[in-house]
């Protein structure tokens, strides 16, 4: 029998946006049943209807609304978590429309534990914006609450706190559509994309996980030109060369992209790990103490180490000399990885961020590849 196609579906922010959606409409029309709301993806640009579970007055103009988290066929951790949206409607004088909407982090949703701010990020926000804002009068404003009452509880099963976040899970991506991203056929999806932006442009950039590809939004990378590669980084390198790829520009964790400077080129940490190891063997190199070698060896996390190194810097620079001479192995390593399974020569960058999702190593090829792509969007828009 054949395997069925992975079937896609939506990213948290999508359900959290339709539980919003549905408390404003049982507050402005008082239904007596609601059983699914159309919600404007933005990214991509459709309409869906998005089933309600729950709708409920909580009291004069407060409702609250929930929804299921159904990301299609993907082994994602939120499959059917409940997703509740608290919305409190006010009549009020508004001289800035920009105020009508306030979004919140409720019980269940982290919280960047630097500066206390709800992980509610840039594509989660702008899609609660969008959807809201045509069902309000001028002279109106809500309060909208998320809450994921799981949150806190499946938060202790991701690499939220590598980032910084806590007590919760992030509302983070840049579309609302959730691919199927870890099933068969997976490897083969990414590949299909890839080959289909390889005919538009020579040279791409691959994002590792969803923060890579914020981070790439962020940093205005248009997206014609980046590619997520999840942890299959060895096919996905080698399908690229296939494809006619010139250039690769690397976007990741540096806890992840680490393991590319070992040789490990599937970076599920199921599979193998050798972070701290790899981190150990060349802080070893350019000469660090013994003392130092002990402590970092026995980091809790990759951060961690960073964070050591990061206090031991002074007049030497330890963290430019260390993961410089690590992004160095990196491009090294994935050249040679490419050239050795299809006989093509790519030039290869690296990007590395840590968990305030700020990049704090680029080499000196990643820098040149990063000043192609702009020069070319530049050229695009003009």
């Amino acid at each position: 029998m054949l395997n069925p196609e992975p079937q896609s579906g939506y990213t948290l922010p999508v359900f959290a946006c339709a539980s919003g959606v549905a408390a404003l409409h049982w507050l402005r029309q008082n239904l007596s049943s609601l059983d699914t709301v159309s919600i404007n993806l933005l990214e991509p640009a459709k309409i869906v209807d998005i089933p309600i579970e729950q709708v409920a007055l909580l009291k004069n103009n407060t409702a609250l609304a929930i929804t299921r988290s159904e990301p299609g066929n993907n082994l994602d951790l939120t499959r059917n978590t409940p997703v509740w949206a608290m919305v409190e409607l006010a009549t009020v004088s508004i001289r800035d429309t920009s105020e009508q909407i306030l979004i919140l982090g409720g019980a269940g949703i982290g919280h960047n534990i630097t500066s206390g701010e709800a992980a509610i990020y840039s594509y989660a926000r702008r899609l609660l914006q969008e959807n809201l804002k045509p069902l309000l009068q001028v002279n109106e404003q809500i309060q909208v609450t998320i809450i994921l009452p799981e949150g806190r509880q499946l938060a202790t099963r991701t690499s939220n706190s590598a980032f910084g976040i806590v007590e919760g899970l992030s509302l983070l991506g840049t579309t609302g559509v959730s691919q199927p991203l870890s099933v068969p056929g997976q490897l083969d999806a990414y590949r299909e994309e890839l080959q289909q932006k390889a005919t538009q442009f020579s040279g791409l950039v691959f994002c590792v996980g969803e923060n890579g590809l914020d981070i790439a939004h962020k940093m205005e990378i248009p997206s014609q030109q980046t590619v997520k590669t999840a942890n299959w980084l060895g096919p996905m390198l080698v399908a690229a060369a296939i494809a006619g790829v010139e250039s690769i520009l690397l976007l990741g964790y540096h806890g992840k992209l680490i393991k590319l400077a070992g040789g490990i080129f599937h970076t599920h940490h199921h599979l193998a790990d050798g972070r701290l190891e790899i981190l150990t063997a060349h802080c070893a190199t350019l000469g660090l103490p013994t003392s130092v070698l002990q402590e970092v060896f026995v980091c809790n996390t990759a951060e961690a180490a960073l964070k050591l190194l990061r206090s031991l810097d002074n007049e030497n620079d330890w963290v430019s000399r260390v993961y410089g001479a690590i992004a160095s192995k990196i491009e090294q390593r994935c050249q040679d990885y490419i050239f050795n399974h299809s006989q093509k020569q790519v030039q290869v960058g690296s990007m590395l961020f840590d968990r305030d999702r700020k990049i704090f190593l680029k080499t000196g090829v990643a820098d040149t590849l990063l000043l192609q792509i702009c020069y070319s969007r530049k050229n695009t828009l003009s």
